[in-house]
């Protein structure tokens, strides 16, 4: 009897654990599926391209910057998102980890109407000969309302064609580099950013949100821009900033 009852015990134990882990099985499966941001209509499409190396200042700023316009009646806000190469973490030059939105290599992404470009540590190098990202902001870049870039981003899109027949700066100890590169680039220097076209490239680190509030004043209006920089604890003015408008 005694064995019978060890025996029975043992069943029924083996029995409940098969039933306990079903379910946090299943709800693992559930949890893997990836998930998208919500996008809201009628609202600006934002995308901001991240990759390993991006730093934070030139990502950060100008994502408070369009993120806060929600905040914002009787405008047409931004839907803000990351996009990489990767499903997996980015981590930034400064050791921030990001999980990106979306995959621009296997997902099917939003239209983009406005394309960010941060600085990374490599737009100068290696990053310069990934010929997929090139080619993905190529793509993008057709289409998009504005195109901007921060810092080192202008890069990118100058390796890209993009900056071919506009005027452009970057992060002012690199322009000679730039230059190096680029020769027959219109690279301007003494600006913190140079709005051509649908191109507005910054000089980067903390002027990445006098860039951004710029585009939002472009887009919205002075009161807009100021009250976004107010919400940050930013003094805002065009008057006296030095900046360069070639064409609108």
């Amino acid at each position: 009897m005694r064995k019978i009852l060890i025996l029975l015990t043992f069943t029924l134990f083996a029995f409940s654990c098969q039933n306990n882990t079903s379910t946090p099985l299943n709800v693992q499966v559930e949890n893997n599926e990836k998930q998208f941001p919500k996008l809201e209509p009628n609202r600006y499409n934002v995308g901001f391209l991240i990759m390993d190396g991006v730093f934070n200042t030139e990502l950060t700023a100008p994502f408070d910057i369009f993120q806060h316009t929600i905040f914002r009646e009787n405008i047409k806000a931004m839907n803000v998102f990351t996009v990489a190469n990767t499903d997996e973490a980015v981590t930034t030059f400064e050791g921030m980890r990001i999980l990106p939105d979306y995959n621009y290599l296997n997902d099917s992404l939003p239209k983009i109407d406005i394309l960010v470009i941060p600085s990374a540590e490599h737009h100068l190098d290696t990053d310069l000969d990934d010929k997929k990202m090139i080619a993905f902001v190529q793509k993008v870049a057709k289409d998009a309302e504005f195109v901007t870039s921060h810092c080192d981003g202008a890069f990118v899109l100058a390796k890209a064609g993009l900056l071919d027949n506009v005027a452009s700066t970057t992060f002012p100890s690199d322009i000679k580099k730039m230059r190096e590169m680029f020769p027959k680039l219109d690279i301007r220097d003494n600006t913190l950013f140079v709005h051509d076209g649908k191109y507005i490239t910054s000089a980067g680190g903390a002027k990445s949100f006098e860039a951004a509030l710029y585009l939002c004043e472009y887009l919205y209006g002075k009161e807009i821009a100021k009250s976004l920089a107010g919400g940050l604890v930013i003094d805002w003015t065009l008057d006296g900033y030095p900046h360069t408008i070639i064409k609108e």
